[in-house]
């Protein structure tokens, strides 16, 4: 083992034994979290506001504190973003995490203070690191670089001391000075705001160096990606970074871009590890490469309630703690963090795939979801039917959404589809055959409604000319960063505008 990885490793002991304390006792980790959380923020004004002086329990809290989705909670924002400090966190906010929403124009400002940075996202980072090197205590990653391909800042326009832009702009604009010769492109090029000139000086940037990991949303890597292909001339990422080892990748789903990202190594195929880091905190690590979930990490500053998506939308609806969860029920996730989020509704659906530990999958997106029928059909289920169409056709997606067609006298409801691929099936009617009947298997709701085609008939499709789904974030002003195309929604707004896009490209 390197010299390097050696001392690596053994700063990492201490932090392995920490975290597998965090698994063994999860409930007291989190009241541990909350207390901390209360006690730190007892003189804030919202501190003041809900009487967190006489909060003692978990209950307590979530009897006293009430749920906050973004709107319900801007009031705070929009103060600490004209200038007011310890309005909901004490120390200095001078930080926010720009979040655009996925269809719509107005942007999320998530703070982010130097508690957030330091003790959550920094250290979700190194945790990445030490869970990895457990598994491979012999790994060669600090013999070359990490490509991180993240996001834009600039000087906030509500005022001249605040700052904003994508969480991983602001995580590379703080980290410290040594870091810098860690990673690649240098900050003037990875923090650059036009994105297209951006992916352009990358590509000739990071050839440069030995690579060793690559980091960053899946569907933007895959930009960079063939952009270096163009210019090398070569077809293979081993031709390029013989050294390359690990892609940490999280934003979106990998599954419709892991045969994708197969086909860029020719020789040595490299490890895949997710991360599920938010603008919002760092939330779990895939601790396991050969398991697709990962661990919840309970001791980041952030206190993590849960809604049972059966609850979802009642006035009355009551979270649960992390000892009250059951496995593969789907929760929404609501936070209190060290950075003044409290109940904080995400947006996020996840189910536990494991409890001692408690391990996730993400399964979609409290808003992104298609139930015009009763069919409750969930990312999850849209994700699984797309990985084994695609298995079974040889298919290759680069993109997709789909939302429903309403009944009307002349038909039965339906769902329709925009699929853009890298590589079309031979037969795209047997994919969708393929589809169908794995969302069949996987949703018994979806089986119900497709019965003799009574509800809903055999789903529509189009294929996408290539490029329609990066011209439609481009006029949207979301090249980049984050932001990604909403996989489903329960209206079709979003599609009717691909549709009319494909009509003009």
């Amino acid at each position: 083992m390197p010299i390097l990885n050696s001392l690596i490793h053994w700063f990492n002991i201490k932090r392995i034994n920490q975290i597998e304390l965090m698994k063994k006792y999860p409930q007291e980790v989190q009241n541990e979290q909350l207390a901390n959380l209360i006690t730190k923020a007892q003189d804030t004004e919202f501190g003041k506001k809900y009487s967190f002086k006489k909060i003692e329990t978990p209950r307590q809290f979530s009897e006293t504190v009430p749920l906050h989705d973004y709107e319900q909670f801007k009031p705070y924002i929009e103060s600490i973003l004209n200038g007011k400090q310890n309005v909901t966190w004490p120390s200095e906010i001078k930080w926010f995490a720009k979040s655009s929403g996925t269809t719509s124009s107005k942007s999320k400002f998530i703070p982010v203070s130097k508690e957030a940075l330091e003790d959550c996202h920094y250290k979700g980072g190194r945790d990445v690191i030490a869970l990895y090197l457990k598994q491979f205590p012999d790994s060669e990653i600090f013999l070359g670089k990490t490509l991180a391909l993240g996001g834009s800042h600039k000087i906030s326009e509500f005022n001249s001391d605040i700052y904003y832009g994508d969480l991983s702009a602001v995580l590379m604009q703080n980290l410290p000075f040594w870091a810098e010769f860690l990673r690649t492109p240098n900050l003037n090029i990875a923090l650059m705001d036009e994105w297209e000139e951006k992916i352009e000086k990358m590509a000739h940037e990071t050839v440069k160096h030995n690579v060793t990991v690559l980091a960053g949303v899946p569907s933007w890597m895959v930009v960079l990606i063939k952009r270096i292909f163009e210019i090398t001339g070569k077809d293979s990422l081993n031709d390029i970074w013989p050294n390359l080892e690990l892609f940490i990748h999280g934003g979106v789903s990998f599954e419709p871009y892991r045969q994708y990202f197969h086909s860029f190594f020719k020789n040595k195929p490299i490890r895949y590890l997710e991360t599920y880091n938010a603008s919002e905190g760092f939330f779990a690590i895939q601790d396991h490469l050969h398991e697709h979930d990962m661990l919840l990490m309970l001791d980041l500053g952030i206190y993590y309630e849960f809604i049972p998506m059966s609850q979802w939308g009642k006035p009355d609806a009551q979270t649960l703690s992390i000892s009250e969860v059951e496995l593969n029920t789907p929760y929404a996730v609501v936070i209190s963090t060290n950075a003044g989020l409290w109940r904080y509704i995400i947006g996020d659906t996840i189910k536990f795939t494991s409890l001692y530990p408690h391990k996730i999958k993400i399964t979609g997106r409290t808003k992104h979801f298609i139930n015009a029928f009763g069919e409750e059909l969930v990312v999850e289920n849209a994700e699984t039917a797309i990985r084994v169409a695609c298995e079974k056709t040889g298919a290759v997606i680069c993109e997709y959404t789909a939302a429903p067609v309403f009944m009307n006298q002349q038909q039965n409801g339906a769902h329709e589809w925009i699929f853009e691929f890298e590589k079309e099936p031979e037969n795209m009617h047997f994919f969708m055959q393929v589809l169908d009947n794995t969302l069949k298997q996987a949703n018994s709701d979806y089986e119900a409604k497709r019965y003799k085609d009574i509800t809903l008939a055999f789903p529509k499709y189009h294929i996408a000319k290539k490029g329609t789904f990066h011209e439609w974030l481009k006029r949207h002003n979301k090249l980049g960063g984050q932001h990604k195309i909403p996989r489903l929604a329960n209206d079709r707004q979003l599609i009717e505008e691909l549709l009319m896009l494909q009509k003009h490209l």
